[in-house]
């Protein structure tokens, strides 16, 4: 039930991130989600997107250097607390965090979505579901 995340290696000069969106503009794909970390040479940008085969290949194309990751994408209420109360569970399960970032739910909602990588992400997709998480698919997070 993991999503797929994109990782997009990208040089750390000016322009190159705009490059990388001019790109996925053009062939209207939809970022849902993203999150770039860097050192002084390169970046890392980390993508939900609508369609995350596509978006990778169409990058692949452009001479990016791009790769699919599987991810947890889990629904928690858009509300104070509501992080402190998923990573409760978390901290029950024994399931360590890697990284994370988030994303609003949708407009007509009152939840946000939490993007995590795990070590092992179908135990720990195991492990969260019977500790009381709402852990999306591909097609959840497409719609949003």
């Amino acid at each position: 039930m993991s999503v797929q995340q994109i990782s997009v290696f990208l040089e750390n000069r000016p322009g190159t991130l705009k490059k990388m969106t001019q790109v996925l503009a053009d062939h209207e794909i939809d970022m849902r989600a993203t999150s770039l970390a860097e050192t002084k040479d390169f970046g890392i940008a980390r993508l939900i997107v609508d369609d995350a085969i596509s978006a990778v290949n169409t990058l692949k194309e452009h001479d990016f250097v791009a790769s699919l990751t599987p991810v947890l994408a889990i629904e928690i209420p858009d509300e104070a607390g509501g992080l402190n109360k998923l990573l409760e569970i978390f901290a029950d399960a024994e399931v360590n965090i890697e990284y994370m970032y988030a994303f609003p739910g949708g407009k007509a909602t009152d939840k946000a979505v939490m993007i995590f990588r795990v070590a092992d992400t179908k135990a720990a997709e195991a492990r969260l579901i019977g500790k009381g998480a709402k852990i999306l698919n591909q097609e959840e997070i497409s719609s949003i």
